[in-house]
């Protein structure tokens, strides 16, 4: 197996690993409150096992980098947000939608286009110290800038953490081939100073992506991968010598790749940000049903008529009391 086709396994295995943490990150931080602090996730098994499985996507995706490019290597990790459509649908309990498929098949040709232009050779140019320090200071410049408090928070956290960790791969990718070619000590500055920047890269893009999360996984998830091979793109185009094949010619079908596969990552976080169908309007409140009680009316005797004398014996008068309606006569 040439070195490209192992660039571009490598890369698939770390994208499946970064999409399953990405599913178990967006699950954590919909079951943690806003106000809890990073310090809070150091108790939950979750966060450890997010933790691992970026852990084993980053040490592919050094491999990767080994064999391969940036400019190659970093397209490829769009498909974390592919990976991540059937995973989050599984993790839901729902269907794929079309959308989300149209959105991944405009991804996958995207990815397509994008490897044609970007297949490079193996890297062998590294960054020195002095710009390593200059790409980490304008980063956490950007940082931030983003991470600013805002409206928004959820997908300025989401760029701020695809810039984060496509700077610490192009970092990872200096400290790989300095390490492996044997042409200075492992312990120098320059290597120490690199190691350094990566570690905090990636914890910060692991601990951003996990405040993205908190607004869903789709849109925040599409920024991320969207921001991730840009940055790292531009370190390789402009501090690394890289370039694509065919020169100017080649970057028709880059452009038209990425035109694709920013279409398909857009139809994928507006399916997985909108999630299922509109929630069914409450039933307006139904007006009580008037109780009537009914009470029956003690029954009234009738009253009693004026009295009227009625002969008695003996042509002797009688006094009586006559009851309603009765007429009465007299006995003549």
């Amino acid at each position: 197996m040439n070195a490209t086709l192992m660039a571009v396994a490598l890369s698939l295995v770390s994208a499946g690993a970064y999409a399953t943490a990405a599913v178990a990150q967006a699950r954590l931080a919909g079951r943690t409150e806003s106000s809890a602090g990073a310090l809070s996730l150091l108790g939950r098994g979750a966060w450890w096992s997010a933790v691992g499985l970026n852990a084993g996507g980053a040490l592919l995706h050094v491999a990767a980098l080994k064999y391969g490019p940036l400019t190659l290597v970093q397209p490829l990790g769009a498909l974390t947000l592919v990976a991540a459509v059937p995973l989050g649908a599984r993790s839901a309990g729902r269907r794929v939608s079309r959308t989300e498929w149209r959105g991944t098949l405009l991804t996958l040709v995207g990815l397509a286009a994008l490897l044609l232009a970007a297949g490079g050779t193996s890297p062998h140019d590294t960054l020195s110290l002095p710009e390593a320090l200059g790409v980490g200071a304008v980063t956490m410049g950007l940082v931030a800038v983003l991470g600013r408090p805002g409206t928004r928070p959820g997908l300025r956290h989401a760029a701020a953490s695809g810039i984060t960790s496509g700077v610490a791969s192009a970092l990872t990718q200096t400290l790989t081939v300095a390490a492996t070619d044997h042409s200075g000590p492992l312990l120098s500055w320059r290597l120490v100073s690199v190691a350094v920047l990566v570690s905090f890269f990636a914890l910060g893009g692991l601990l951003l992506s996990q405040t993205a999360y908190r607004g869903g996984l789709g849109a925040p998830l599409a920024v991320v991968t969207l921001a991730n091979p840009v940055a790292a793109a531009v370190i390789g185009l402009i501090l690394l010598g890289e370039r694509l094949q065919g020169g100017a010619l080649g970057l028709l079908p880059a452009l038209i790749g990425a035109a694709a596969a920013g279409q398909g990552v857009l139809l994928l976080s507006r399916a997985q940000a909108g999630g299922p169908s509109r929630a069914e309007a409450p039933a307006p409140p139904t007006r009580p049903s008037r109780v009537v009680v009914s009470h029956t009316v003690p029954s009234v005797p009738p009253a009693a008529g004026p009295p009227v004398l009625r002969a008695g014996p003996a042509g002797v008068p009688d006094l009586v009391r006559a009851g309603p309606a009765r007429e009465t006569t007299t006995a003549g």
